[in-house]
């Protein structure tokens, strides 16, 4: 898998990506490549909630050149030099007035920032501190040759059908150029980890599959079909920043004791590793927000590496590809299928004989030989025995006991095979 993340990384790394235009169009069909999806199309000006789908935006090229004749800001050498969505401009002025139009990061003097203005028409660049502190007073030609045009918001979506009528939805964004935690590490994970679920033999559950850019998509989408993800969303997740080396941050959502806020801390608790679990918060985050807006409600969380804005390298151009490490991408993913898999074992188990302990001796199922392993294995099967009384669902019973949901679901599956268990 890891060579196949890094192969489709390079072939999206160069796209000047934002939220609507042919680079959006472009990452998206190489996507399609690895998961095949149906496009749902909102035009420019459509009202969506409150909000309107902008125009679409296209870059040919841009750059500055100073008075001794040096080029600075070429978007051809990196997206980032350019305002996301800058209106065109061309024309001489001044040192003054260009750095009206500029953008630093003081703080991180050798990175480039990422900035944006979707919504307001402005044109700039983006440049490091260090470069915008040696800038010779003078005359400077600036070159921005972009198209701002009536278009389409392009929304990708995968669904993989379960028998119950019940889905899990995975959410990410495609409109961020040049960054690879912040942006490439999402849709890479979604994609891969929908062929993961496409592998399990048999689903319980129907699994969607959603790309969009970032705020105005989500809208968008839930704008048409928010009453469906109501009715029938159990559990979700918002898939960003799960490519560095830092430790797993888990945001719960808003419902703060969800399906998916439970499975994740029990993937997580199962797996050893080092974790933090943080609260949904409305004012810091990804399109979570919007799924768990309060007229929707829905139960999405983010599982992520180091959180989004805890990095320094974030929305800059240090957040590249060798900010980022391809097997831990591959373990990101991994860790997200395992919380499918608790997901999908995660019934309501009853014991139907209810009253004492059921003799398990004469049913073979209680050994005969005395061994640490089999001792270990009946611990687990008296957990499920006491707790499977109808109201504790299997995370629950492991989150009590210890035990791995995958234990417990294959005890709880023989128990039924021995007509001493029922699913609920």
């Amino acid at each position: 898998m890891k060579m196949d993340l890094e192969n489709m990384f390079d072939r999206l790394w160069p796209i000047n990506r934002s939220l609507m235009g042919p680079a959006y169009r472009e990452s998206l069909d190489i996507l399609s490549e690895k998961m095949p999806m149906k496009k749902h199309v909102f035009k420019t000006g459509a009202k969506v909630f409150d909000w309107t789908v902008p125009k679409e935006w296209s870059v040919n090229e841009a750059y500055f050149i100073d008075p001794s004749g040096n080029k600075h800001a070429d978007v051809s050498i990196n997206n980032l030099y350019l305002l996301s969505y800058s209106a065109p401009f061309s024309g001489k002025i001044s040192l003054q007035e260009l750095k009206q139009h500029l953008h630093t990061l003081p703080d991180i003097p050798d990175a480039i920032p990422y900035v944006t203005s979707y919504y307001s028409e402005r044109w700039g660049f983006c440049i490091s501190n260090n470069e915008y502190l040696s800038l010779e007073e003078g005359e400077y030609t600036v070159v921005i040759d972009t198209a701002l045009y009536p278009g389409d918001l392009v929304i990708g979506e995968a669904v993989l059908p379960g028998t119950s009528g019940e889905e899990v939805i995975f959410s990410t964004y495609l409109c961020h150029p040049s960054l690879a935690n912040n942006e490439l590490s999402g849709p890479l994970g979604l994609v891969f980890l929908y062929n993961l679920v496409k592998s399990l033999p048999e689903r319980r559950f129907t699994y969607r599959f959603i790309i969009s850019a970032e705020t105005i998509g989500t809208i968008a989408y839930l704008s048409k079909y928010g009453q469906h993800l109501k009715e029938k969303v159990v559990a979700g997740f918002q898939m960003t920043c799960i490519a560095d080396k830092g430790n797993y941050t888990y945001k719960r959502s808003r419902q703060v004791e969800s399906l998916a806020d439970r499975a994740a801390m029990q993937a997580l608790k199962e797996s050893g590793l080092d974790h933090s679990i943080v609260v949904f918060d409305p004012g810091d985050g990804s399109d979570e927000r919007q799924y768990c807006s309060p007229g929707f409600n829905l139960p999405v969380g983010s599982l992520m590496r180091t959180q989004y804005g805890k990095y320094k390298e974030y929305h800059t151009s240090l957040d590249n590809k060798e900010f980022i490490d391809f097997s831990a991408l591959e373990d990101s993913i991994n860790t997200y299928f395992e919380i499918v898999k608790i997901i999908e074992s995660n019934i309501t188990w009853k014991n139907v004989v209810g009253y004492c302990e059921p003799q398990l001796g004469k049913r073979g199922l209680y050994p005969t030989l005395g061994a640490p392993a089999m001792e270990n294995h009946v611990k687990a099967m008296m957990w499920l025995i006491n707790y499977a009384d109808g109201t504790n669902d299997l995370i629950d019973i492991a989150k009590i006991s210890g035990f791995s949901t995958t234990k417990l679901s294959a005890i709880a599956e023989n128990l039924e095979k021995h007509d001493l268990f029922k699913r609920v």
